[in-house]
């Protein structure tokens, strides 16, 4: 009996031969392969139908964007309209005192942003240019600089972009529509009056299909939502307020001409994370360049490197704590998707729904546990955990456990 003889060998004597129970052949989809296919199927099936709901809300982006702004102006004004109900203000009486506030605040923000930038915004135009131009004098200079054909490439295809249609139709041309936008101003004080009013009762008619543990994870995703907004506009605006006070005495000190229009637009540039303040720090910079000279302009960045490392490292943690803890690398993914997509309006809005969406996902299965896709299930991020000083840890433990294994007294 060879090996390739087609008489199967006869068992071992003695051995047990376990009852042959011939088993249906696999199907077409039971394979491997075959569920892979199925999740990609399954995967292709959501993708389409969430680029179909993305591009009907695109479609009413009068009404959408309204309505998400006065849901997230609705959760960050939570706090005070439980205050002020459990004080026994009448609901309708603390809605309408909220609502005013919220109107008073955008509305000083934006008188007060027109008010600086208006009269000055040629000369801060003009002075950022010059400061730009001295700085492609200063780079050709270097031995590695850039030829002067590249430079005007470079800077051809920035002035292309910002004319161009889809820049216009993400940022410009949404400032120039005055109809549209009084008509989403309406709309979301609007909204926003039934959010704070009858918010809470609005979700749980939403929730009423749902029962057991599904009604208590509604409830810890919309809990988890609004104190995820809630945090992220109070705790953006507190910073970009804390930004725009310290590097406004900064500028008042160094004497750096059109201050005032600086703070306005580090305040504003502030909303949009880590690339906001760079961008609001360089246009500082380069006023500085022109006005004072090269010692001033640094002096300015030290001063907007000082102010966000603190404003980083110290005050946005306690602000925003355990709600916005997002890596900077998920950042910046989100608000270049959201700059493509919706442009200014886009990157200002990315972040926070991107940290109510893994906020959602961090109590999907209970109030301190995440979905079972996203446990930790290892150590992650620790440079520390690897082999060779693992090894070396066990060389220094042994003698401590020997040491403890030992009688007292030996």
């Amino acid at each position: 009996m060879g090996l390739f003889s087609r008489t199967p060998p006869r068992p071992p004597a003695g051995a047990v031969v376990d009852e042959m129970v011939e088993k249906p052949p696999l199907g077409l989809w039971a394979d491997g392969f075959g569920r892979l296919s199925t999740r990609s199927l399954q995967a292709l099936i959501v993708l389409g139908a969430a680029t179909l709901l993305f591009i009907g809300l695109r479609s009413v982006t009068v009404v959408t964007i309204p309505v998400l702004l006065a849901l997230i102006f609705a959760c960050a004004f939570a706090p005070a309209m439980r205050w002020m109900r459990n004080r026994g203000v009448p609901s309708v009486l603390a809605t309408l005192i909220t609502l005013l506030a919220v109107v008073i605040i955008l509305g000083g923000v934006g008188w007060l942003i027109v008010w600086a930038v208006r009269d000055q915004w040629n000369d801060l135009y003009a002075q950022g240019e010059e400061g730009f131009q001295k700085l492609l004098a200063w780079v050709q200079e270097l031995p590695f600089a850039p030829t002067d054909e590249q430079l005007e490439g470079a800077r051809n295809a920035v002035v292309d972009f910002v004319t161009s249609a889809q820049f216009g139709s993400g940022a410009l041309a949404g400032v120039s529509a005055v109809g549209n936008f009084l008509a989403g101003a309406v709309l979301l004080v609007t909204v926003l009056y039934f959010f704070l009013k009858d918010g809470p009762r609005m979700w749980e008619f939403l929730l009423r299909p749902f029962e057991g543990e599904s009604y208590a994870r509604g409830k810890r995703v919309g809990e988890r939502t609004v104190s995820t907004f809630g945090s992220y506009l109070r705790g953006t605006a507190l910073v970009a307020l804390v930004d725009a006070v310290g590097i406004g005495i900064g500028l008042v000190i160094l004497q750096v001409p059109l201050a005032l229009p600086l703070v306005v637009l580090t305040f504003v540039l502030s909303f949009i994370p880590i690339v906001g303040a760079v961008l609001a720090g360089i246009i500082a910079a380069l006023v500085a360049l022109v006005a004072l000279g090269p010692v001033q302009a640094l002096i300015v960045v030290g001063v907007i490197v000082l102010v966000q490392q603190l404003e980083s490292n110290i005050l946005q943690p306690f602000l925003m704590g355990r709600t916005m803890r997002l890596n900077a690398f998920v950042v910046l993914i989100a608000l270049a998707a959201g700059t493509v997509l919706g442009g200014i309006l886009g990157a200002i809005l990315a972040v926070p729904l991107t940290a109510a969406a893994w906020g959602v996902v961090q109590v999907w299965d209970g109030p301190d546990t995440p979905a079972r896709w996203a446990r930790r299930k290892r150590p992650e991020g620790d440079a520390r955990d690897t082999l060779p000083n693992r090894v070396a840890q066990r060389s220094l433990d042994r003698p401590k456990a020997e040491r403890a294994a030992q009688p007292k007294g030996a």
